[in-house]
């Protein structure tokens, strides 16, 4: 562990810090919605602890809120998480070492911690990136749930805060230098086309989904310019 923590500039550090500080305060107005719709107290922190999922989790109580059952919310989440199917295969085998810290590899998999990860230039700040990053959001998404769960009083409008801002505004800061190579920049940009062409359309989770085959569309033109 020492070691993984010496590969981490501060420039790094500081990254995942803000992204898991950002996700810990999404957590809050996740815990207080829970409990305003219903949900015991108990519930975020402990969905929070073994799902680690914010979207699937969200949407989870969403389905259950407008009166489906929980079968579909499941299954709702279970669709949603299926992006970490890529993101797994994006993962080089190396970072996510063998043994036993692959299963737990596996649960610290998470937007902030792939994208934090793929990112960095070699393995070693790959591998320390997502770790570290993962170990953080393991922390902040339930200790925000649970003060959430514990200051719904307080909290009466979640949406009042732009929590739902923050995430994506996050994101795109952690990307931003990655987007300085052209064959990201266009997978980028046609991952965000889609999305917004299918969203008035299809049901929540689904665009995001479809946005991943820009990562498939864009990998033909740049091997056909490599073999120029």
């Amino acid at each position: 562990m020492r070691s993984t923590w010496r590969t981490l500039n501060r420039d790094l550090l500081r990254g995942i810090v803000l992204a898991c500080l950002s996700v810990g305060v999404i957590g809050i107005s996740y815990g207080a919605v829970c409990v305003t719709s219903g949900f015991p107290m108990w519930f975020p922190v402990l969905a929070a602890t073994l799902v680690l999922a914010a979207s699937s989790e969200f949407l989870f109580v969403g389905v259950i809120v407008a009166g489906g059952s929980p079968v579909a919310a499941v299954l709702v989440g279970l669709l949603v998480n299926a992006r970490h199917l890529p993101y797994g295969l994006a993962i080089p085998p190396r970072v996510i070492q063998p043994g036993w810290r692959r299963i737990v590899a596996s649960h610290l998999m998470n937007d902030e911690s792939v994208v934090l990860s793929l990112a960095q230039p070699d393995l070693p700040r790959q591998r320390g990136a997502y770790w570290v990053c993962g170990a953080g959001i393991l922390i902040c998404w339930p200790a925000g749930a649970l003060f959430g769960a514990l200051a719904w009083n307080v909290i009466h409008d979640t949406d009042a805060f732009g929590l739902d801002a923050m995430f994506p505004a996050v994101i795109l800061a952690l990307i931003l230098p990655a987007l300085y190579e052209r064959g990201m920049l266009r997978a980028v940009l046609t991952g965000a086309a889609i999305t917004l062409a299918t969203t008035p359309f299809l049901p929540s989770g689904l665009p995001e989904l479809l946005a991943l085959c820009a990562v498939f569309l864009n990998s033909a033109p740049e091997k056909q310019e490599r073999a120029v």
